[in-house]
């Protein structure tokens, strides 16, 4: 079985860099996310037992202290980090400048998402899943849509 410190690949993408005993994570390790962002423990047995999440932009998580977007600060935290944009200039995302969304898709936060093949892709394009009925109508009520009408001025003739 594995033993020491080691790297571990799953299936999914996510990788575990750390301590390992009898085939286990133990002892101080970290799972990396394929899409950035991890989650660095201390692991008992294949048990986290404390650890903190970090996303793929810095921000750590905090149960105790988690204030946000919450109800009374709804700014992402590149706006915490960096401040406003000058008015007019609207962010979308946390992340700035947002991805292209290709024509006819919807960005669903993890994805680019085709309503006509009900397919999400990540943001390199690579198969993530099948949407089922509830995550299709959820998508096209709240995601962002890639424009399907232009938008630059076209004079008459």
């Amino acid at each position: 079985r594995m033993e020491g410190f080691g790297r571990y690949a799953l299936p999914t993408g996510t990788e575990y860099r750390g301590e390992l005993w009898d085939g286990m994570f133990h002892g101080q390790g970290e799972l990396l996310l394929p899409g950035g962002g991890g989650y660095r423990a201390l692991w008992v047995r294949g048990v986290p037992t404390q650890g903190k999440f970090t996303f793929a932009d810095g921000l750590e998580y905090d149960e105790e202290k988690w204030h946000y977007c919450d109800g009374y600060d709804r700014r992402f935290y590149t706006e915490i980090c960096s401040g406003f944009k000058p008015p007019g200039i609207p962010q979308l995302k946390n992340l700035d400048p947002p991805k292209i969304i290709p024509e006819g898709c919807y960005d669903c936060g993890d994805g680019f998402y085709n309503p006509k093949t009900r397919v999400v892709v990540d943001y390199k394009h690579k198969f993530l899943r099948n949407a089922d009925n509830d995550e299709h109508e959820w998508i096209l009520r709240t995601c962002r849509k890639a424009w399907n009408v232009t938008t630059e001025h076209k004079p008459k003739p």
